[in-house]
């Protein structure tokens, strides 16, 4: 089912997870039993990440295929850009079509870590905007996703600026973005805010991403470009060494800063498990 439908047509929240995938045959087994637990809360879709550089491809594919047919439940691929050309990325579209894959979201991507910066292939594409005007042109049917920024993405000038581009990401094809992670709901709806008076209608879905430990929180800034509250960061740090503790007090925050967006009108929730099912399992609890 294509997401722009389960959209559509909800009448209450659509909750969402996403899943990369793993590196082991150990981690295969683990995420499967993830994958079990987190279909007993009846997600409407779950996505599969693309790693650096395309370096999971094939596995993110097959994933997204093995979750449709085992779990059946609608998934959504990720899909970038980073190190290919256009005949690559046209290449690697038709396997996904194959695979009666749906939905695919189009990103620019990460660089390898040993390139560190993006570097456009001299036959490919700058960014998902580029990306989504080939996808439409090529004819493929996929819903197409992009990315957005609450807080702007790191290579814009200013959040007007990303505003301007994230609409012509919208205009060349994205049928809904899917925010970075965020931890202030205040500059989510001034971002809100922003998209509506740009004219931008399409569904914005809050990425949402609960912190399981104190190293993670200097990760989150640098990754996500996103400001975490003081009081949460002081209150964790207290809790660093005690494990359940500091996961039980993570858990309060993003269940009180989902119900706060459920509250605002979003039209759901897509949840970056990190291919764990506990944190996710105990917040959905509180919003289910």
């Amino acid at each position: 089912m294509k997401i722009s439908e389960i959209y559509s047509k909800a009448n209450k929240p659509v909750f969402s997870f996403e899943i990369f995938p793993p590196k082991t045959i150990e981690g295969d087994y683990k995420l499967i039993n993830t994958v079990s637990e987190l279909k007993k809360l009846s997600p409407s879709f779950i996505s599969v990440t693309y790693g650096a550089g395309g370096s999971t491809k094939d596995k993110t594919i097959d994933l997204c295929e093995s979750i449709q047919s085992q779990f059946q439940i609608p998934t959504m691929c990720h899909f970038t850009c980073v190190g290919a050309s256009s005949i690559d990325v046209k290449a690697t579209l038709k396997i996904i079509e194959s695979k009666k894959i749906e939905n695919v979201i189009a990103l620019r991507g990460d660089p390898p870590k040993d390139q560190g910066v993006f570097i456009k292939h001299p036959m490919g594409f700058a960014n998902g905007t580029e990306l989504i005007e080939f996808i439409k042109r090529e004819n493929f049917s996929f819903c197409l996703g992009g990315g957005c920024y609450p807080e702007k993405h790191p290579d814009s000038p200013t959040l007007d600026d990303d505003i301007r581009f994230l609409k012509k990401k919208v205009e060349a094809g994205a049928e809904f973005l899917i925010t970075q992670l965020f931890f202030s709901n205040q500059l989510f709806q001034k971002f809100r805010d922003k998209i509506k008076l740009a004219g931008i209608t399409v569904p914005i879905i809050p990425g949402i991403m609960p912190i399981t430990s104190f190293s993670q929180i200097e990760r989150f800034r640098g990754m996500a470009n996103c400001q975490i509250p003081d009081d949460l960061v002081a209150e964790l740090e207290a809790l660093k060494d005690h494990p359940v503790e500091f996961l039980d007090k993570s858990i309060q925050f993003t269940v009180s800063q989902c119900k706060e967006l459920l509250s605002m009108g979003v039209s759901g929730i897509h949840f970056y498990t990190l291919n764990q099912s506990r944190a996710t399992i105990e917040i959905m609890k509180s919003l289910i």
